[in-house]
C-alpha cells in the first residue's frame, strides 16, 4: 500500500467524507465490473458493491488494510458475491425440499441430499476438469500448483525454474482460457477455485 492509499485509509478511519468520496469515485466502477463477472447481472453487481461500500462506511473505524486498497476492496466484493451465490443456492434447495413427494422417487437421494445440487456439482467438476486438461502443459502445471496445491508465486517459480512474472502470466492466461471454455459455468468455477 503506497503513501496516498495510507492517507485515504487513515481518512476513512477518522470518518472523513472526502476520503470516502475518493474511494467511491476511484473504485466503484471497477468493483461493479468485477462483481458482474461473478453474478452475471449488472444491477445485482451494483447492489452488492453498494452494500460493500455502505458496510465499509458504517464500520470505518475498524478498517484494517494490509494490502493495496483495491485488493482489499476486491476481496470484500468477491466474498459478498460468493455469499450471495451460496444463499441463492440454499434458497433453491429449501424450495425444492418443499415440493411434496410424488411418484417420482428420484427427487431426494437416500442420504437426503438434493440431486440437482449433486448434478450441478458433478457437471461443473467434469467441465472444469476438461477445461484444465485442455490448458498448455506448463500453463496447466503452474495453475494447478497455484490453485490446488496452494503454492505462492515465488514457490512455483523456484520449483519450476521460471520467473515470478512468468508464473503470473501463466495463471492469467489459464484464467482467460478457462473463462472462454467454461462460459456459463465460470461463476461456479470461480467460487470453487477460490480465486484470490
Amino acid at each position: 500500500m503506497d503513501y496516498s492509499e495510507k492517507l485515504v485509509v487513515n481518512g476513512l478511519r477518522k470518518g472523513d467524507t472526502k476520503a470516502f468520496k475518493y474511494l467511491y469515485d476511484t473504485h466503484y466502477q471497477v468493483l461493479c465490473h468485477f462483481a458482474s463477472r461473478y453474478l452475471r447481472d449488472d444491477y445485482l453487481a451494483e447492489s452488492v458493491v453498494g452494500d460493500v461500500m455502505f458496510h465499509l462506511w458504517e464500520n470505518h473505524e475498524r478498517i484494517e488494510v494490509e494490502v493495496s486498497l483495491r485488493s482489499y476492496l476486491i476481496r470484500c466484493v468477491r466474498n459478498s458475491c460468493l455469499d450471495h451465490l451460496r444463499k441463492n443456492r440454499e434458497k433453491y434447495e429449501i424450495a425444492t425440499e418443499a415440493i411434496p413427494p410424488s411418484s417420482d422417487k428420484t427427487m431426494v437421494t437416500g442420504n437426503g441430499e438434493q440431486p440437482l445440487g449433486q448434478l450441478l456439482d458433478k457437471e461443473l467438476a467434469e467441465k472444469l476438469d476438461e477445461a484444465i486438461a485442455a490448458l498448455p502443459l506448463e500453463c496447466r502445471t503452474v495453475f494447478e500448483l497455484s490453485r490446488f496445491a496452494g503454492k505462492k508465486h515465488a514457490e512455483i517459480a523456484l520449483e519450476l525454474g521460471i520467473s515470478v512474472n512468468t508464473v503470473k502470466y501463466h495463471i492469467k492466461h489459464a484464467l482467460q482460457m478457462l473463462n472462454e471454455r467454461l462460459g456459463r459455468y465460470i461463476v461456479m468455477a470461480l467460487s470453487l477455485l477460490s480465486i484470490q
